[in-house]
């Protein structure tokens, strides 16, 4: 016998069972490890590496720098909800009201005609960040349903850096 999903069908949601847990360490460890390479890489080598770039493969990459750090915080805040609801300090409805400011559709100018130009480790840890927000995105709609982004990006007003520390702030609260 099945048992029931937790949006009370008898179905069980192969993402939810994932996040809902142990499983969900190894995801969450990817994610908050691809952040970290990031960052280090942004402030060390990456700066460097920008430095011998053509003016049109900078401008290129500090354009996709700005969307790859975009993308992850908006991974690294879906992933530390999820940790709040997987833990039990927060609740399914907290976790939905808050990760409505969560946006897990930041594009990517890979298909620009210098991306080649870019550093090597640069264009790895950006197509790392688009898989991570893909599985992301597919788990989010699986366990929350596809219109729950929809009306996510409907009620999204304000300022997107305060909206992301606040859910952040939300998500370390306790």
């Amino acid at each position: 016998m099945n048992e029931p999903g937790r949006d009370g069908s008898n179905m069980i949601k192969l993402a939810e069972r994932r996040i809902f847990s142990n499983s969900f360490k190894p995801l969450y460890d990817q994610g908050m490890g691809l952040v970290e390479r990031a960052a280090e890489y942004l402030d060390g080598d990456g700066r460097v590496d920008a430095r011998e770039l053509s003016r049109t493969a900078a401008t290129l990459y500090a354009a996709e720098s700005m969307r790859l750090t975009t993308r992850l915080m908006q991974v690294a805040s879906w992933l530390l909800l999820q940790r709040a609801a997987n833990s039990g300090e927060m609740s399914r409805e907290q976790v939905i009201a808050e990760k409505s400011k969560v946006r897990l559709d930041t594009a990517s100018a890979k298909e620009a005609a210098d991306w080649s130009a870019l550093p090597e480790n640069f264009r790895d840890i950006v197509e790392r960040s688009l898989r991570l927000q893909a599985l992301v995105r597919r788990m989010d709609e699986e366990i929350y349903g596809a219109s729950a982004q929809g009306v996510a990006r409907a009620s999204r007003i304000g300022n997107p850096v305060s909206d992301q520390i606040t859910l952040l702030h939300t998500a370390f609260a306790r």
